[in-house]
Order: structure tokens, then C-alpha cells, then sequence
């Protein structure tokens, strides 16, 4: 996926007010089945699986011993033992390899990553650019649902998700079968007035809504109660990788947060790395950054330390030595009127 078709602007408003398809090919696929599958899922993986029914998927963490963050993923239940991950790019054989240590022989594990692509349609047409690709009888899939439909003769899971903060599926397909559904989406979207979109506003779209990027805001060295995503971790699960130290964490309480802000005054955008002040004192890191579109501010998001991690906390963001100052925000940065 290149950083760009034609514009950033062009492509994070096409999402926002139209529909945008993204390639999403570069993402890793895990297959995990066997007699047993959702039980050891269940101790490697934060989130509960035994809440997803066949068909059904969650956002989920696969931590270390440390409760540090190897990876976030999507977990989809595709059948009663079998399980679809849906897993970051650079982290697909790491994930692999960690996942293939601690599995038991009884559990089948296949990264099919090289054999499928898949696309994420994003926006507030998708429903009429689903119906134009599927047939008007066929129903969109409900929220976190996946389904298996039939396209120019083969068949392709539709997931109900998405990265973006607008409605909008993502496909999976075999990988000789992706021109083919590519070149279709963009043809029966042109009415809709769709835009291939890149990395670049995949960034924008994803930190207006403050969705954490692997590498930036999520590692190794953080865990999902300082990134502010306990949400996603059940610790009424007896056992899992990271759970005694995630719940000693909960009990103490995260020495840093990750929060969002918003720079109040019109400058350079904020970047990863640039150090977060208050009142003189060095509080933190900028972890990702940049000019919403929507918003026509600098926005971000940063880890700073828990006492000043409240919000409506003003706060300095250091810019090439000269201070800008901002404001600590609730989630989402942006909301749909």
C-alpha cells in the first residue's frame, strides 16, 4: 500500500464523506484449528474467546510474559474449533513464531499470509457499494461479524470491520483473486465517487479516532492498561500470558497513559517522539502524530504520566525547541455531527 494515490486530504475526506478501499494484503493471516483451539486460544489471547459465537470476531492482544504487547489483531471464529487471526503486517512472524511455541500438538496452526490479500471499503456509502458487489439480496453483515459470499465464481469472507471509524467491511480473498475484486469495487464504487486510499490516511483516519498503531503507540514495552485498553483484556480469565502482571497493574494503577490531544494553535503538527511538557516538567512523549483533516488541528496522542493524564489537562508539546501548547482530550478527537 503506497502512502498516497493522490492525496492525503483527498482520500481521508473520500472515507469520511463517500467510501475509500484501502489494500490491506499486507496484512498477516493466521489459521488456528484443532480439538481444543478455543480453550488454548483463551490463555495466549487477552479477550475472552468464549463470547465469540461461529462468525462472530474481536479485537484482542497477544502479550508477552511481561504483559507487554506483541501484537493486537482481530480474532474471527469461522467455525466451532476454528479461528482466523487477522494480525499486523511486521509482526506476522513474529506472532507465528510465538504462537507455534507455546501450541500443543493437537492444535493446526498455518500462516496463510502469502495466499490471501483482503481490502478494507470504508465510509458512509458502503452499504450501497456492498449491495452493487454482492446483489441487492444479500445483507450486509451486523457489526464484528464475518461471512463467507460468493464473487465472480469463488468465495470471499466479509467482515464487518475496520480501522477508519467510519462503517465499511474488509474482504478476504485468495490472492489470484484480488485484481479481480480490486478492479470490481473500484468500478461499481465510481458513482459513489470511491478513492483507493494509502498509508497516509489510514494515519489520519485511525488518530482522529485514537485507534493505537503497532510500533507507535502499542510494543513490547507497553501493555494494554497503560495504552488505556483494559476494555479488551478479561481478567476474569483464570490463566493467560500477562495476566498476573496486567492485574497487578489494574490493582496499582499505570505509572504512565496513553491520552489524546489537541494542539491550540495552528503550527507544525506534532510527531512521534516529541517531548510532552507541564509547567516546565517533562511528562511524557508524543508516540504519533499530525494535522487532522477533519478537525484543521494538530492532534496526537502520548504517553504521559498517570497524575497529569486527566482530561482538559493543559499540557506543552515541544517542536523543534519552542514549546506549542495543548489540550489533554476525551475520546474520540473527532465525532460525526
Amino acid at each position: 500500500m503506497p502512502v498516497q494515490y493522490t492525496s492525503i486530504m483527498e482520500e481521508h475526506q473520500a472515507v469520511r464523506n463517500n467510501v475509500g478501499i484501502f489494500d490491506i494484503s499486507h496484512m498477516g493471516q493466521l489459521i488456528v484449528e484443532g480439538t481444543g483451539a478455543r480453550a488454548w486460544l483463551n490463555t495466549i489471547l487477552t479477550n475472552n474467546i468464549d463470547k465469540l459465537e461461529v462468525g462472530t470476531g474481536q479485537y484482542t492482544f497477544l502479550l508477552n510474559e511481561r504483559g507487554g504487547i506483541i501484537d493486537d489483531l482481530i480474532a474471527y471464529r469461522i467455525d466451532e474449533e476454528k479461528f482466523l487471526l487477522v494480525v499486523n503486517a511486521s509482526r506476522t512472524d513474529e506472532d507465528f513464531a510465538w504462537l507455534d511455541r507455546h501450541r500443543p500438538k493437537n492444535i493446526d496452526l498455518k500462516n496463510r499470509s502469502a495466499d490471501f490479500g483482503g481490502v478494507a471499503i470504508q465510509g458512509p456509502h458502503i452499504a450501497e457499494l456492498f449491495h452493487a458487489l454482492f446483489g441487492e439480496d444479500v445483507d450486509l453483515p451486523p457489526r464484528n461479524h464475518i461471512v463467507d459470499l460468493e464473487f465472480g465464481g469463488t468465495s470471499v469472507s466479509v467482515a464487518r470491520t475496520g480501522y477508519t471509524g467510519e462503517d465499511g467491511v474488509e474482504v478476504f480473498f485468495r490472492a489470484s483473486d484480488a485484481t479481480k475484486f480490486w478492479n470490481a469495487a473500484l468500478e461499481k464504487g465510481k458513482p459513489l465517487c470511491i478513492k483507493p486510499c494509502g498509508l497516509g490516511a489510514r494515519d489520519t483516519l485511525r488518530l482522529e479516532m485514537c485507534y493505537p498503531l503497532n510500533g507507535s503507540d502499542l510494543s513490547p514495552e507497553r501493555n494494554p492498561i497503560e495504552a488505556g485498553l483494559g476494555f479488551f483484556v478479561d481478567l476474569t480469565k483464570p490463566n493467560f500470558i500477562g495476566r498476573d502482571v496486567l492485574l497487578r497493574m489494574k490493582q496499582s494503577g499505570p505509572r504512565e497513559k496513553l491520552v489524546p490531544f489537541r494542539m491550540k494553535e495552528k503550527g507544525p503538527p506534532p510527531r512521534a517522539h516529541y517531548s510532552v511538557f507541564e509547567n516546565g516538567e517533562r511528562i511524557g512523549e508524543v508516540t504519533s502524530g499530525t494535522l487532522s483533516p477533519s478537525l484543521n488541528w494538530g492532534v496526537g496522542m502520548a504517553y504521559i504520566s498517570a497524575p497529569h493524564a486527566k482530561i482538559g489537562a493543559q499540557i506543552d508539546i515541544e517542536i523543534r525547541e519552542r514549546k506549542f501548547p495543548a489540550t489533554v482530550e476525551k475520546k474520540p478527537l473527532y465525532k460525526k455531527s
